[in-house]
């Protein structure tokens, strides 16, 4: 069983109603690494360790497929559902609103800048899991969802198309994973996201390799 020290209790009763989807990405075991990516980070910066906590773990209580048009709407329902879930655990408004915040804000479809140390700390968490070994992972599981190719077999180095990570998995590494590090929040998210961008750097070297691209 999965240890969420020192909140084993209300990862009990948030757990039930964090998940609405069969979605591998974004399922319990995501949850799991983004709360200690954030529990991390946290312990680091001096945040405030059960508002991450809440929101690490209801941060994807709404999914919306990556290809849907109301993606960018993901977060701002997450963290109104969030909201209901923890007024009915008796939390108090200025709980409740920083916890809606750091969800609201850790999306980056939603395009806002979190403007508490606690949201920063969501935010950067849930991106480390987007990076790295992980991050290549899950973007390949994505792509298979989305019914997209490995590559694009006639020019994987894009020297004579535009990216398209709609049809090719490994477009969405210059289109969108080697950007991440740019926008991290804390000095620690950044440092932990620079390891993880070598990582998918080497993996990609090794599969270019293996695909014998000249």
């Amino acid at each position: 069983m999965l240890s969420f020290s020192p909140f084993d209790d209300l990862a009990q009763q948030i757990l039930p109603m964090a998940i609405e989807s069969d979605d591998g990405a974004h399922d319990i075991a995501h949850l799991y690494r983004v709360w200690k990516n954030a529990q991390k980070i946290c312990e680091a910066e001096h945040g405030n360790l059960r508002l991450v906590f809440a929101a690490a773990l209801l941060h994807d209580c709404v999914n919306v497929e990556k290809n849907d048009p109301n993606r960018h709407l993901a977060s701002r329902m997450a963290a109104d559902k969030a909201a209901s879930i923890l007024k009915n655990l008796d939390w108090n408004e200025k709980e409740i609103a920083a916890v809606s915040h750091a969800i609201e804000a850790h999306s980056f479809s939603a395009g806002l800048t979190p403007t508490t140390l606690e949201a920063q700390i969501v935010q950067d968490a849930d991106r480390l899991d987007s990076i790295g070994m992980m991050g290549v992972a899950r973007c390949f599981y994505t792509a298979g969802r989305m019914r997209s190719g490995l590559y694009a077999v006639y020019d994987p180095l894009a020297k004579q198309r535009e990216y398209d990570d709609l049809s090719y998995a490994v477009d969405h590494f210059y289109t969108k994973l080697f950007k991440i590090e740019t926008g991290f929040q804390t000095e620690t998210g950044r440092q932990m996201a620079r390891e993880r961008t070598k990582r998918m750097e080497r993996f990609l070297n090794d599969f270019f390799d293996e695909i014998q691209v000249e």
